[in-house]
């Protein structure tokens, strides 16, 4: 009985915890700035403010659940930007820039996911080369400089203009809507059984016929393009490209998916969590700057949540090995 009961404890936590969080740390800014925090348009800053540490953290889920990690998420931002402002300048076509950024996003995947599963090389050392590399290529493309070009419709899609659909920013809907298909896959294809197959137990997935190097080199390209897009939103943000911006983004970004109730072992985590966990970041940033909280302390703040998180999934899988 006792079991039973601490097992269903343990996944409502699952379940719920990341919303709990998220609720109290909204509840401890709201009484702590009620006038500026708990406001409409603050609601929509923060939901703005999420949007690209939720759109690269639902490739992230995948990258998480198959038992990997991508540390070149930030720089792969900054080279889809660089591109996307390139591209843009160039044709003054929005749709040719949005294509190319997404591209340029998913080509760091693919060089990702080609060396993790091709060499067998560990994804940390991985992806750690290519944050520099992908850095590295943004900075020589742009001549070290920022690229001006043309916003087009890119600047209306992370504004929050009161002509936007319930007055939230494009980016938001475009956010959600990944997630809705993130979560179909996940769920409800083959591919997303393969990706968890790979995460619980690569040796026991890869003798039940499953693809597995295919399938890693996929699960990173995904991965790269949801940084590409990403890129592509920063541009509309920015209205530049910027070779050194998202500097330090791949650890908002993991914190929220392991935030979200992934673990870093694999074999778990879910797109509704990793929303949660990416609200929860936008909104402690949010809270920290509209509080006067020095930029420092929200960086000592970060990692203090991932390491609890990591902690806490820990103390479950021990207590369910108990």
């Amino acid at each position: 009985m006792d079991d039973n009961g601490s097992g269903r404890l343990a996944r409502l936590f699952d379940r719920f915890g990341p919303f709990l969080g998220l609720l109290v740390v909204a509840g401890l800014f709201a009484a702590v700035a009620p006038s500026g925090f708990a406001s409409v348009y603050n609601a929509k800053t923060i939901l703005t403010q999420s949007v690209i540490v939720g759109v690269c953290a639902l490739g992230m889920t995948f990258v998480i659940r198959s038992g990997g990690i991508d540390l070149s998420v930030g720089s792969a931002i900054a080279f889809a930007s660089v591109v996307t402002a390139l591209t843009m300048k160039a044709t003054s076509s929005a749709a040719v820039a949005t294509l190319a950024g997404v591209a340029a996003g998913a080509a760091v995947g693919a060089i990702n996911g080609g060396l993790i599963a091709g060499l067998a090389l560990p994804p940390f050392i991985v992806t750690l080369g290519t944050l520099g590399a992908a850095r590295g290529a943004a900075k020589w493309i742009a001549g070290e400089q920022k690229v001006d070009a043309p916003s087009g419709w890119f600047e209306q899609a992370m504004s929050k203009s009161s002509d936007a659909p319930l007055g939230l920013a494009p980016g938001i809907w475009l956010m959600l809507l990944g997630a809705v298909a993130a979560a179909f896959v996940l769920r409800r294809t083959v591919f997303g059984v393969w990706t968890t197959a790979i995460g619980s137990n690569e040796r026991a997935a890869l003798l039940c016929g499953v693809p597995v190097r295919r399938t890693k080199v996929w699960i990173y390209v995904l991965m790269g393009a949801a940084a590409g897009l990403a890129g592509v939103l920063q541009f509309g943000r920015l209205t530049v490209g910027d070779p050194t911006t998202a500097t330090g983004k791949e650890l908002d970004v993991i914190a929220a998916v392991v935030i979200g109730g992934a673990s870093l072992s694999g074999g778990s985590g879910t797109i509704p969590g990793t929303l949660v966990g990416a609200l929860l970041m936008a909104t402690l940033a949010n809270g920290c700057n509209l509080s006067g909280v020095p930029n420092y302390v929200q960086e000592i703040l970060i990692g203090g949540i991932i390491v609890t998180a990591v902690a806490l999934d820990r103390l479950r899988k021990g207590g369910a090995r108990g």
